[in-house]
């Protein structure tokens, strides 16, 4: 039996591959598992964003929670960091948001948060979802009856906690610049216009207009295209993007030019270095950042620690070394000062208050990080089981590493979620990256078996 749970919570298509029931038993399951050790009614909270499907799954969960006798506390469309802030302020037992991230408007998931605001670990996400399987095979769990039956509450000023809980986190103000904001009809449609007129921007709002089926649509942190178009046509400083539950940021300069996590984490980097604000001048990010970013960092004075891909594993290497700024490349930027987790608005003000305390133009900023051409060839293989055994391989990946030397490198590793091998390479050619890549693959293809 596959995991229920992926690398961010469970998702899958609405109504087809993620169902309502599903909701229902994992509202069911996570009131009975975090209610456990308490005499009062377990509050949970909900958030979601603007997806079509947000509200249906939301009612499931709430019918969940109620059934088991726990409180649903409902925050209506909110970025996900803002459940795991409110979590930690409510002191609820838990919160969950109903999202799939950057992932388009059929899709949709629900990921937890526990009471403290961090991501679940991996080992109640398993108690969670044995629980989930006993409600399928025969639903003789304990239920709220009388007055022990659940209750539900839509708060509607949670949203201007979360608002104010962002505003506090920055100390400088952006009278006189201009700035480009691409919601991605998500769940920042709110907040971030008011954040940034509040600090005094002058802002032109694009893809703030969600219908439900729009989130994410050619536009926000996977779709930059349009944002960089407009940044160029409006003679605007910055532009910023989110993804469709917030909580990744990436940006645009003056020029259109990108600046991706790994600019993003360089340049905060340095800033917080200068203040005396980065302990041990470290920063964290993963195996996927640019060879860019390893240079520029060095350069700068700084070191970076490395960890697998995904924001959880390095929060974890955050946490457990007393580091402050950590990060990917995708836009999920972790300043543990403020927040238990990536959160885009948050990102998208530090990032604004470094190109503000440097006095800088925004592409001058861009240019401390030179990005080496990247090429990442997926390939479908029956299995991903034995990879790093298969001597072809590993020949092809030596192969393709002394041709490239030290100015570029190789990464193959399998998919945690699809039937995947994936196959980078970094360095200056992209007609050399093209050739090298291409032929690790062919060579895992062959090794591993494809799939038509």
């Amino acid at each position: 039996m596959s995991r229920l749970f992926g690398t961010d919570g469970v998702r899958g298509e609405a109504n087809v591959t993620l169902m309502p029931e599903m909701a229902y038993r994992l509202g069911r399951a996570a009131t009975l598992y975090f209610g456990k050790k308490s005499e009062e009614q377990p509050l949970i909270l909900i958030g979601r964003d603007t997806r079509i499907s947000g509200p249906m799954f939301e009612s499931a969960l709430t019918a969940g929670i109620c059934s088991a006798g726990g409180r649903a506390m409902l925050a209506g469309v909110i970025p996900t960091p803002a459940i795991a802030y409110l979590a930690r302020k409510h002191k609820a037992k838990a919160g969950i948001v109903i999202s799939a991230s950057h992932n388009p408007f059929h899709d949709n998931g629900i990921k937890f948060f526990g009471g403290d605001g961090y991501k679940l670990p991996d080992a109640v996400e398993d108690e969670l979802e044995a629980i989930v399987h006993q409600l399928e095979e025969d639903d003789n769990l304990p239920r709220g009856t009388g007055k022990n039956v659940g209750s539900w509450e839509q708060r509607d000023d949670l949203l201007n906690q979360y608002i104010d809980f962002v505003l506090s986190t920055c100390t400088e103000r952006f009278d006189g610049m201009k700035i480009v904001l691409d919601c991605a009809n998500g769940a920042s449609y709110q907040v971030m216009p008011r954040v940034l007129n509040e600090l005094g921007a002058e802002v032109k709002v694009i893809h703030a207009l969600p219908n439900g089926k729009n989130i994410n649509k050619d536009c926000g942190s996977t779709h930059l295209e349009s944002l960089q178009k407009a940044v160029v046509e409006n003679h605007a400083d910055f532009g910023i993007a989110h993804d469709g539950d917030a909580d990744r940021c990436l940006c645009v300069d003056e020029k259109g030019q990108v600046i991706d996590g790994d600019h993003i984490l360089v340049m905060c980097a340095m800033d917080m270095m200068k203040a005396g604000r980065l302990p041990y001048n470290t920063v964290v990010t993963t195996v996927m950042a640019n060879i860019g970013f390893h240079k520029a960092v060095k350069e700068a004075g700084c070191r970076a620690e490395i960890t697998k891909v995904g924001d959880r594993y390095v929060l974890e290497n955050m946490l457990k070394n007393g580091y402050k700024l950590g990060g990917e490349q995708s836009g999920h930027i972790i300043f543990t000062d403020y927040s238990t987790t990536g959160d885009g608005p948050i990102t998208a003000l530090q990032v604004l208050s470094s190109l503000k305390r440097s006095g800088r133009k925004a592409s001058e900023l861009t240019a401390m990080m030179t990005t080496y051409p990247q090429l990442l060839v997926n390939v479908r293989v029956k299995t991903k089981e034995g990879w790093e055994d298969s001597q072809a391989i590993q020949d092809a990946i030596k192969a393709g590493e002394k041709e490239l030397g030290s100015d570029g490198r190789i990464l193959v590793r399998p998919s945690g979620t699809e039937p995947l091998i994936r196959v980078m390479a970094e360095g200056p050619d992209q007609a050399q990256l093209d050739r090298i890549c291409h032929a690790i693959a062919d060579v895992v293809l062959a090794e591993q078996g494809g799939v038509e």
